[in-house]
């Protein structure tokens, strides 16, 4: 079982308010080591000097989206198995079948809340300690 003391987040959204809102969840729920960024590119050079144990990324934003991010880790040699939860605004069935598609390992639409985020991290990680 992953330990929330341990777990290393990162969550990816262009919005400051998003990160943020994202971040005081994980906090709630009992993790420590959380970092942010604004887009995929950000996040990408991140992840390959940085190790993480689940990214949580917005789709939509400039530069990078969420699905392109997605898209790249799972071709890199050393991210590919990286767990990865999508957050989206939208929940259509086209956009849901992309994202499974391309090795998503969870899906939340926004707004949510702290115990769905949860929920959908012990989906990807497993029982959270």
């Amino acid at each position: 079982m992953p330990s929330m003391e341990t777990l290393k987040i990162l969550v990816v959204d262009d919005q400051v308010s998003m990160r943020g809102l994202t971040r005081y969840s994980l906090q709630q729920i009992g993790f420590k080591m959380i970092d942010d960024c604004a887009n995929g590119k950000i996040a990408l050079d991140k992840l390959q000097r940085i190790p993480f144990d689940l990214v949580i990324s917005d789709w939509n934003m400039d530069v990078l989206d969420g699905l392109a991010l997605l898209k790249l880790i799972r071709q890199h040699p050393q991210l590919k198995k990286l767990p990865f939860i999508m957050v989206t605004g939208q929940g259509d069935r086209e956009q849901v079948k992309q994202a499974v598609d391309a090795g998503v390992n969870n899906y939340i639409i926004k707004p949510f809340t702290t115990a769905t985020l949860k929920g959908k991290i012990e989906a990807v990680v497993g029982k959270l300690t």
